[in-house]
């Protein structure tokens, strides 16, 4: 089946900012809540929020094979279930309900009135139901920076990195929406020069560059999908900033890896982009040497040209660009990463979150996180107010944007930003 949905001659009826992330060839999935506290499941095209619950009550999905409440639900999850097929005639249909040559609800004011929010009124959801969550350690240049750091730099990989996706399973109860702030951590770490450890605040916040891809329902307990079928389970990506406490992180992670360090917050954007959207962006990734194992090789273009940058926000000041990375500087695709999940029979589930893990670049500007743009604070970043940081600090608001571009069309996700609050406080 054609994805129509991705003509970039297509223009809508509805106005589109120049350099918007979502042109009509965009057409994210998300959940929103309106002024009248009504929750539903839509999309974005511009400025624009569109209520598919009130769309699909209003028979513009005639035709579609769709449960009845499809749209009219709190979460995402049992449309991604219905599997590629249905995701793409719904976004195929929803292009052309908006194609500028459709007078259908164009010139329907009545049905205009119940359908589209201007994006300011609605309030973005988690878009999922995260049963789920999996974080991988995908860039070589990110775990040889933390290799370089910590171990010898000599030998910063690991023996197992260039042969499997590394992984660990995080927690989904703290899996946030942009938007939400987050509380600066608590936990033990082990003072400089110590012998003993100390129970108190996290000195040193990071932030962590990431994507995530969002699955469908994809095997049976005991089943392992292949690499080349992989791709076909994968719904769609947003921007995740994976918050860190990396002293909390040094004492804890030996001999089990990330813990309390990694689980207290998890920010995601709220519109997830589909594959089917991405689809014109494709390119390769590094080349892999030693070559995989025969289960983890992969033919084609597996990876994604996605421009990624992050800002640091200082309260009641300018935003400071500190990184401009890419996606597809990561070594182990989404499809190789999926594939090794389910290798040994690991059920995977619709609304499961896999996080690429930070992904960093070649140069020191494209460093994705602040361990590594400071290495380790020793060299502070100075933001435009005059202030310096080596970590992040209370108040501060950390912005990830990412998007694809090509002379015909931008493809983007909006931005995952999110302030750093101090400690908790019970009252």
């Amino acid at each position: 089946m054609p994805i129509t949905a991705n003509d970039t001659k297509r223009k809508s009826w509805l106005e589109v900012p120049q350099n918007s992330d979502f042109p009509i060839q965009n057409i994210p999935f998300g959940v929103f809540l309106t002024k009248e506290n009504v929750v539903t499941v839509g999309t974005r095209i511009g400025d624009f929020a569109i209520d598919l619950g009130a769309l699909q009550q209003l028979n513009y999905f005639e035709g579609i094979d769709l449960t009845d409440d499809m749209f009219m639900q709190d979460t995402l999850n049992d449309f991604i279930s219905d599997g590629k097929k249905t995701w793409r005639l719904v976004r195929n249909r929803i292009a052309d309900i908006f194609d500028e040559t459709n007078p259908q609800l164009r010139d329907s004011t009545k049905d205009r009135d119940i359908v589209i929010f201007n994006i300011d009124d609605v309030e973005m959801q988690l878009p999922v139901l995260i049963g789920d969550y999996t974080d991988f350690y995908s860039s070589k240049e990110h775990a040889t920076n933390v290799g370089k750091m910590f171990r010898d730099p000599e030998n910063a990989l690991l023996p197992n990195w260039l042969h499997i996706p590394v992984g660990y399973h995080g927690r989904s109860s703290t899996i946030v929406p942009s938007g939400i702030p987050v509380h600066r951590p608590m936990g033990q770490t082990m003072p400089a020069g110590g012998d003993y450890p100390v129970f108190g605040p996290s000195r040193l916040v990071d932030f962590e560059l990431e994507t995530a891809f969002i699955t469908t329902d994809v095997n049976i307990m005991g089943e392992n999908i292949p690499t080349y079928e992989a791709e076909d389970y994968i719904f769609g990506m947003v921007l995740l900033n994976d918050w860190s406490a990396r002293d909390i992180q040094k004492w804890e992670y030996v001999p089990l890896g990330p813990f309390l360090a990694k689980n207290f917050a998890t920010s995601i954007s709220p519109w997830i982009v589909t594959m089917d959207a991405l689809e014109p962006f494709r390119t390769k990734g590094p080349k892999q040497d030693p070559s995989p194992l025969p289960y983890l090789q992969t033919k084609g273009k597996k990876a994604f040209d996605i421009h990624l940058e992050v800002s640091i926000k200082p309260e009641e000041a300018e935003e400071t660009i500190v990184s401009r990375s890419n996606f597809k500087y990561l070594y182990w695709s989404m499809a190789q990463q999926l594939a090794h999940h389910t290798s040994n029979g690991c059920r995977i589930n619709s609304g499961d979150m896999m996080g690429s893990g930070t992904i960093s670049g070649p140069t020191p500007d494209s460093f994705g996180s602040m361990l590594e743009l400071t290495w380790g604070g020793k060299n502070p970043l100075k933001l435009k107010d005059g202030s310096e940081r080596k970590f992040i600090e209370d108040n501060d608001t950390v912005i990830i944007r990412g998007f694809c571009e090509s002379n015909e069309v931008r493809i983007g996700f909006g931005e995952v930003s999110s302030q750093l609050l101090p400690p908790f406080v019970r009252q």
